[in-house]
């Protein structure tokens, strides 16, 4: 199991640290240039290479030694307030304000103020702090606090785009190494992106999971119970779940939204959708294997028929019915991803969509794995506890011999050589 888990990490370490790939920079800190040549915003996260960086920086000091006017004092003030955002994200990252403030122009303006007074300086280049500091000047010129009618409309300097160095990776192939820096920072909260929550979201998709199978469960076992024990009801169900289980489930998603709204009931119900045919089918199967000389047996003994389904039928597939739950639970979350893109996005599947349309697979790839990982450990639990459960089988008899192989390990080879010549003890009867 090690090597299995050994081998295609490896392989990806070998591939993220081939020494083929290029430097480029990771931008922490943005600004908008008054170019032509750079069109596009660029927000905290991008990349790019390393002489278009320098080639933006100087656009945005060009426009800081020649600023344009703005046509009107409306005008004015709105590019400034995009100035006085742009210091949002450094904000986030060093936790001077709360996700919850990122809108807030108050906690903004105190922000610059602090910095400008030198109670605060972390992430910040001694450029951008001269800009700060002069900006502040004009801002506590016109007010010492944030209002957003009396607010500079000459305009102000831009703050210098900042950023780190990086290998220049495909974006879909960050390195092992910034996938745990980023899977830190995201988990605790603290990522360069803003609080996003993981946690939250990871027990909504939990709960997305649990429901939509349990509530395959207890539909489903009860019909495939039917179709496996009664050749009449196989015959009427089994043909219809055997078309309908080859309808993508996804194709049903605007019928479950028309049906039950855009929040958490469509994603139950495409789970269920999803994973219910196949249940039946599973189930129903196990169901026929049941050993025929078992039933047999019950009937010879007088057993009626409400009798063969509650003390044979059920109990003889329990432990072989357990393996189909596994089996049908990893199949329930292969169906999460579309679930929650249903309606209202929800669960993990918001930050998978969300930073995977803005190419930050470094965020995308810890939330995979997380899944991967929850699904991984569940089945491996419930595969221990099949032995627990169902201590008669193959699987309970194995744990059975181990443990007792790690009892007689603890005993001393002359203290059993001794047990084993003991005499026998007679009981009477």
């Amino acid at each position: 199991m090690t090597c299995s888990f050994l081998l295609p990490l490896a392989l990806w370490c070998l591939i993220a640290y081939l020494p083929v790939w290029k430097s480029e920079i990771r931008i922490s800190l943005s600004s908008d240039a008054n170019n032509s040549d750079f069109p596009t915003v660029y927000v905290p996260g991008d990349h790019m290479e390393e002489a278009r960086f320098d080639a933006f920086r100087a656009a945005v000091r060009q426009d800081n030694t020649d600023p344009q006017a703005a046509e009107t004092a409306a005008a004015g003030r709105r590019a400034n307030k995009r100035i006085l955002r742009g210091i949002t994200p450094l904000a986030l990252a060093e936790n001077w304000i709360t996700p919850e403030q990122e809108k807030d122009y108050a906690a903004l303006y105190t922000v610059w103020q602090r910095i400008a007074l030198g109670e605060l300086s972390g992430g910040l280049s001694q450029e951008n702090l001269g800009i700060v500091s002069e900006n502040w000047a004009d801002m506590s010129a016109v007010s010492p606090s944030y209002n957003s009618r009396n607010f500079p409309s000459e305009p102000l300097l831009k703050l210098i785009p900042e950023g780190k160095s990086e290998v220049k990776r495909p974006l879909f192939l960050p390195a092992p190494h910034e996938i745990i820096a980023r899977a830190s920072e995201d988990f605790r909260g603290q990522s360069e992106l803003g609080d996003l929550n993981v946690w939250g979201r990871y027990l909504v998709s939990i709960r997305t999971i649990a429901g939509g199978f349990l509530l395959v469960c207890l539909v489903g076992v009860p019909i495939a119970l039917l179709c496996g024990t009664f050749s009449f009801f196989s015959r009427l169900i089994e043909p219809f779940v055997d078309f309908f289980r080859y309808m993508p489930a996804p194709a049903f998603g605007t019928l479950l939204i028309a049906l039950f709204g855009i929040y958490d009931a469509p994603k139950l119900a495409l789970v269920f959708l999803g994973t219910l045919p196949q249940l039946i089918l599973m189930v129903a199967n196990t169901t026929r294997m049941l050993d025929t000389s078992l039933l047999d047996a019950a009937q010879t003994l007088g057993a009626n028929r409400k009798q063969l389904v509650t003390r044979v039928v059920i109990p003889g597939i329990l432990p072989n019915l357990h393996n189909d739950i596994r089996i049908l639970l990893g199949w329930a979350w292969t169906w999460l991803i579309i679930a929650e893109l249903l309606g209202v996005k929800a669960g993990l599947t918001e930050i998978i969509d969300t930073q995977g349309r803005r190419f930050h697979f470094d965020h995308v790839y810890p939330i995979i794995l997380l899944i991967g990982l929850t699904g991984f450990l569940t089945d491996q639990f419930l595969a221990w506890f099949r032995g627990v459960i169902f201590p008669y089988t193959e699987q309970g008899i194995s744990a059975s011999a181990r443990s007792a192989a790690r009892v007689l390990s603890k005993v001393s080879p002359l203290r059993l050589k001794r047990a084993l010549r003991a005499k026998p003890v007679t009981v009477a009867t």
